[in-house]
């Protein structure tokens, strides 16, 4: 399947030198970039924050595909929109009974609006909002740590998304490598975040292009 995103994530990246890894992953065939953006509250390594956001945005011409890992994503909606975001995608289980509203303030910047969903949270708690947003994103590991082991039954959302909405794009993020790729475009995936895989590999060109 050739027509899927691969969305790298920075987290695995070399972040003294973040401008001529984001040239690397141009030059290697990357669609997106992946920010894990955590705020040792909701998950509890520190990551990022938008002024970084704002400095990759002036270096790259790749979409930034920012992934809220922070409790009341709201507040912070508006600083990573005018970073530069193209996606942003916060958590359901973050966001409470504010899911709604952290869509609309999304979509009000013109940026295209992503929910994501932790390993033990069901397609069913997330059913009315998946037509009200452009991606989900289906965690198959637990958000926090890179490295971890892909839980297959986690992936196994993806086709029940779908279910509700073929147009929504669907994003998996969590162990992915040249087998969990395969498993997670044969259900329908349409964007795959990979970090520990593509920048442990020599050669960043064939990591990448393995994954399509």
């Amino acid at each position: 399947m050739s027509n899927i995103i691969i969305s790298p994530s920075i987290l695995s990246s070399d972040f003294a030198n973040l401008e001529k890894e984001l040239k690397k992953l141009e030059q290697n065939g990357a669609d997106w970039v992946h920010i894990d953006v955590m705020d040792g509250h909701f998950v509890p390594n520190l990551t990022i924050g938008a002024p970084v956001v704002k400095a990759l945005k002036r270096v790259t011409k790749l979409p930034l595909d920012v992934h809220l890992m922070i409790d009341n994503p709201q507040k912070y909606i508006k600083d990573f929109a005018l970073a530069g975001a193209d996606y942003i995608t916060f958590h359901y289980e973050a966001a409470k009974d504010n899911t709604d509203e952290v869509i609309e303030l999304i979509k009000s910047y013109n940026i295209k609006a992503g929910i994501s969903i932790k390993p033990k949270t069901s397609v069913k708690e997330i059913a009315d909002l998946i037509k009200k947003v452009d991606m989900v994103l289906v965690m198959t590991v637990e958000p926090g740590f890179g490295g971890q082991k892909f839980m297959p039954d986690c992936a196994d959302k993806i086709n029940e998304i779908k279910q509700y909405s073929q147009s929504v794009l669907v994003e998996v993020d969590g162990g992915i490598n040249e087998e969990t790729a395969k498993y997670c475009k044969n259900l329908g995936a349409d964007v795959l975040v990979a970090g520990y895989y593509i920048y442990s590999k020599a050669d960043m060109k064939e990591a990448i292009a393995s994954l399509r």
